[in-house]
């Protein structure tokens, strides 16, 4: 392609960015009583939020609802047609219903406003048209004026979709601040993938007490193989009375100490074979820095440990795998 062909398809780009960006701005100057008032009715609403909207509109509007979904409020997307055709079955009084439409005159979404009134539902307009009927039905209207498109024919949908979804992020974090929503939170709703991975504390996947292979510091060999033996991680960890972790013996350890003592082997005790100083973490850790640990470390098993360094549960390599942690 000719360098200035290149040049001028830049040109473009940045110019489609400098009018959405000014949108955005637009909008953000434009925000009053009603964004609070619309937080508000759904925070309140004992059911959830329907979204819907026609062509472009609902392509945002069906991503508005999975962003409120995964971010604690609970939402989902109907096709306004789609609604007029037995969908709106779906719709509760309870419910809120989040209507987008730039002109506010979209005629799919007109014809369900009636019977959505009638039941009782709550209705919150995003829209660029303040006067439409879309507006005069709505109990919050949340305005998002344009200047222009940035398509260069000022007609397809480009800075109004912008500034529709921006709106729509906008409600969901100020939701999820209000309901207080936390990491753990987030986790519950993100259980698979990086997003959910990267806040997954150790507790939700380490071992519990009952299947943690433990011996005390004088057992004899013969005890240490059985306990590795019947708990089959390749592993003891040592403690003393009050469970306090002392140290760990892994397979390893018990084939140098064959070949450290030989004959004499029957005769040591687990203090005589331990490593003293195993990897430990704690359970409130997080399970990938545990992964990444034990790829570094060249390790199977970390041990969990409290405060005060006693045991309280085992994480295990192959149970991160099994959960689908992926270190590299």
């Amino acid at each position: 392609m000719p360098e200035t062909k290149i040049s001028e398809s830049i040109e473009i780009a940045k110019s489609v960015f400098e009018v959405e960006a000014e949108t955005l701005n637009l909008v953000k100057d434009s925000l009053d009583d009603n964004f609070v008032k619309a937080v508000d009715l759904i925070h309140a609403a004992t059911g959830r939020v329907v979204v819907t909207g026609m062509g472009k509109s609902g392509h945002i509007g069906a991503k508005i609802a999975a962003t409120l979904a995964s971010t604690g409020t609970s939402s989902f997307f109907v096709h306004p047609a789609e609604m007029g055709h037995g969908d709106l079955g779906m719709v509760l009084a309870s419910d809120v219903v989040l209507a987008l439409s730039y002109s506010g005159r979209t005629e799919e979404l007109r014809k369900i406003l009636v019977p959505i009134k009638k039941l009782g539902a709550k209705v919150i307009a995003i829209t660029g048209g303040t006067e439409s009927p879309l507006a005069n039905y709505a109990d919050s209207v949340l305005y998002t004026p344009i200047t222009k498109e940035a398509c260069p024919l000022d007609l397809a949908p480009t800075s109004s979709t912008t500034a529709a979804l921006a709106m729509g992020d906008a409600l969901a974090v100020a939701l999820m601040t209000k309901n207080n929503f936390k990491k753990d939170d987030f986790a519950r709703s993100h259980p698979l993938g990086s997003l959910g991975q990267s806040i997954v504390p150790i507790s939700d996947v380490m071992r519990s007490q009952a299947s943690i292979p433990s011996v005390a510091p004088d057992a004899n060999y013969s005890q240490i193989l059985a306990e590795i033996s019947d708990k089959e991680l390749g592993f003891t960890a040592v403690v003393d009375s009050a469970n306090k972790l002392l140290g760990v013996i892994t397979d390893g350890d018990l084939r140098r100490a064959q070949i450290k003592f030989m004959d004499q082997i029957f005769q040591k005790n687990a203090a005589d074979i331990m490593s003293a100083s195993p990897k430990t973490m704690k359970s409130d850790d997080l399970a990938i820095a545990a992964a990444k640990m034990m790829e570094k470390n060249r390790i199977g098993q970390i041990v969990i440990v409290d405060d005060s360094n006693i045991m309280q549960g085992v994480l295990d390599l192959k149970d991160l795998l099994s959960a689908g942690f992926m270190v590299s």
